[in-house]
């Protein structure tokens, strides 16, 4: 093991590792000396280094001696890399293919059942049989870094994640972030929602894609039952791609894709690319397009398609004739739905790399060729957070419908262009965040308004009476400080957690993280507006194991630099420090309140969180306001929401009215008070 992957071990930074071989050097526990120097690269014994951080406890990975299999690398990863990885995913596909441990079988005995899996020697039987008098020992590491994940599937996701690290080239060079796979395979399952056909079939016909097909496996409930196709090919990628599929327990058809490119689904399926694929890391953009329109050219009306590549090659100006010539061929079949741009960074080893999407679909069966449109999306500065990725997804959803359904949705992110007007463009089909952005069309904005006004008038969203009266009360304000609430017992205080750094989060299914951005203070963008952060749960009990939860209505509250509390109702979340929770008993209460203990906080002045004066209530009056207050307070979001719809409206109307774009029916009668 390397520095670097030690520092990845026990999930800290790089220099903390030289600080314990520093520090730790005339101790009873000196850090152990290394084993090997590789072009200028010391290298360590793992199983030592193992010992050494769970006879010491450093690091934040307690599970560090477990998991050192999943970090230590063969000698042949330093010679070559993906050799070893194939060699590796190859016995861990094997593991979950027989259903058992292969520890204690012998060279011929794991041949003999390499050749039972795959008789035809479709991805895993060279690749064992290459390992040669060794395959006994590399079997044992498998089932260290399967027992390390818990699973086949989890071992080789980490051998995967590892690409950068591993030197493992084309995995690494086409490596997408994990924002942009869930994009594109939320997309994807969405879109297979209304396909014809039962069981739904998911096609990549790229050399060696597999992310999004994994993704998208993940989302589909267990009883969805789907089948996968991917390309027939034996090359290094393709066989990869195969590997992880069975390893994910995915029922796989093979694709015949000849070298002309041409291929056939005779089937109602969802296609998914993500160009350019592991397997052809260089391949140029009018070859890319190449691959998009031999996609196109067999799609009929039951099947529909989600591509992602480089925004170069999908919406940006093309210096190459040709690719101009196929991209517009494409635009003019009607095929292409959905044009969105995506921001830079979602390719790791091309940082400054922009992302675009296509979603494919049937052509407008029913729409003049002159009069059909097209979705566009321009997200060149907008960051793909689980939130934006939800919301496009859901814009997306729209793109294969009618002008009614598209009129009734209203659009976070895109808007209706006619496809004629991207025809016509000869450079970028959407306008890059970094120049200046065109106005929208008079019919785009004639879209916007008629859903606007059919919001605000759906009896659904008006406000409704209120069912709220009062009367004089004769009962006496109470209050205590919060130290008399917590030494009688009605108060508890639980600490935050001081998050390790580094730590993985999840785009959803984990817990919710709490902490001050989200209270209005820090770097984010404040109460209510930062997004929502998610870690891990496993990652979470490995990393903390003494963290606690919230429990619905406890009050998470900071105190710098001012003080600011809210109200978590689901409870599930990690709070991290400086944040902190205040727990109102649920035995006795003492006339606490949780939403007048936030705007008694949220009032506070001191910093001094102990003395803080709270307001107190009976309990019968306690019961009778608590309903009132969520009442009001949904009352407030629906306000919210009307106003901002209102606000927008006013824009549009005024914008288009006065570019001579819109015309507005003068049926309003006006009523002027004091003639």
């Amino acid at each position: 093991m390397s520095l670097a992957e030690i520092a990845a071990l026990a999930r800290v930074k790089r220099p903390v590792v030289s600080m314990w071989r520093t520090r730790s050097a005339n101790t009873p526990a000196p850090f152990p000396d290394p084993v090997r120097v590789l072009r200028g690269q010391q290298l360590f014994d793992a199983l030592e280094v193992g010992t050494w951080l769970d006879a010491t406890q450093h690091g934040n990975n307690p599970q560090a001696a477990a998991d050192m299999a999943a970090f230590a690398r063969a000698d042949s990863a330093r010679t070559d890399p993906e050799a070893a990885f194939a060699a590796q995913s190859a016995l861990i596909t094997l593991r979950r293919l027989t259903g058992g441990p292969l520890q204690g079988l012998g060279t011929a005995d794991l041949l003999d059942a390499a050749d039972e899996v795959d008789p035809d020697d479709e991805f895993l039987y060279s690749e064992i049989e290459g390992l040669g008098q060794s395959a006994a020992a590399a079997a044992a590491q498998a089932d260290q870094l399967v027992d390390a994940a818990y699973s086949p599937a989890a071992a080789l996701e980490q051998l995967l994640g590892d690409r950068f690290r591993a030197g493992l080239r084309g995995q690494a060079e086409t490596a997408l972030a994990d924002a942009a796979v869930a994009l594109a395979a939320r997309t994807a399952a969405e879109l297979a929602r209304d396909s014809a056909g039962g069981r739904p079939v998911f096609v990549d016909a790229t050399a060696g894609g597999s992310d999004v097909l994994v993704a998208v496996l993940d989302l589909l409930p267990e009883d969805a039952d789907p089948v996968v196709l991917t390309r027939d090919g034996r090359d290094p990628a393709s066989r990869t791609a195969l590997r992880r599929l069975l390893v994910h327990g995915a029922r796989r058809r093979p694709l015949v894709v000849p070298k002309s490119g041409q291929f056939t689904v005779g089937e109602p399926a969802v296609h998914v690319a993500a160009y350019p694929p592991p397997g052809a890391p260089g391949l140029a953009p009018q070859d890319i397009l190449a691959d998009i329109e031999n996609t196109v050219l067999q799609m009929d009306d039951s099947q529909r398609g989600v591509v992602m590549a480089p925004a170069s090659v999908l919406t940006d100006a093309l210096d190459n004739p040709r690719a101009a010539e196929v991209r517009s061929d494409l635009l003019r079949s009607g095929r292409v739905r959905a044009v969105v741009r995506l921001p830079a960074g979602l390719v790791p080893a091309k940082t400054r790399q922009a992302l675009a999407l296509w979603v494919l679909g049937p052509a407008h069966a029913s729409v003049p060729i002159a009069e059909r449109w097209t979705m566009v999306a321009d997200l060149t500065d907008t960051p793909l957070t689980a939130a934006v990725v939800q919301d496009l997804v859901g814009d997306l959803a729209v793109s294969l419908g009618t002008a009614g359904l598209i009129r009734a949705h209203s659009m976070r992110f895109a808007r209706v262009v006619p496809t004629s007007r991207l025809l016509a463009r000869r450079g970028a089909l959407v306008r890059n965040g970094a120049g200046p952005r065109s106005d929208p069309t008079a019919a785009e904005q004639a879209v916007r308004v008629d859903s606007l006004v059919a919001q605000l008038n759906d009896p659904a969203a008006a406000p409704s009476p209120l069912a709220v009266r009062v009367s004089l009360g004769h009962g006496t304000p109470g209050a205590a400080s919060v130290e008399e609430l917590l030494a009688q017992g009605h108060l508890r205080y639980v600490k935050g957690v001081r998050l390790a750094a580094g730590l993985p989060l999840a785009d959803d299914g984990g817990a919710r993280v709490l902490g001050p951005t989200d209270l209005g203070h820090g770097e984010g963008k404040g109460r209510g507006g930062a997004p929502t952060r998610r870690i891990d749960r496993l990652v979470l009990a490995a990393s903390h194991p003494n963290a606690r939860l919230t429990e619905p209505g406890d009050v998470v509250f900071v105190t710098a630099p001012a003080p600011s509390a809210m109200v978590d109702a689901d409870g599930g979340a990690v709070v991290e420090y400086p944040a902190r929770v205040l727990r109102i008993s649920a035995a006795d209460p003492g006339g606490l309140m949780p939403e007048l203990l936030a705007a008694d906080i949220n009032a506070a002045r001191s910093r001094d969180w102990r003395h803080w004066l709270l307001r107190l209530v009976p309990h019968a009056t306690a019961q009778e306001l608590r309903p009132v207050l969520a009442l009001l307070e949904q009352e407030r979001t629906a306000a919210r929401l009307r106003l901002e719809r209102l606000t927008e409206l006013t824009t549009l109307l005024r914008d288009g009215v006065s570019a001579g774009g819109l015309a507005v029916d003068a049926t309003i009668e006006t009523t002027h008070k004091g003639s």
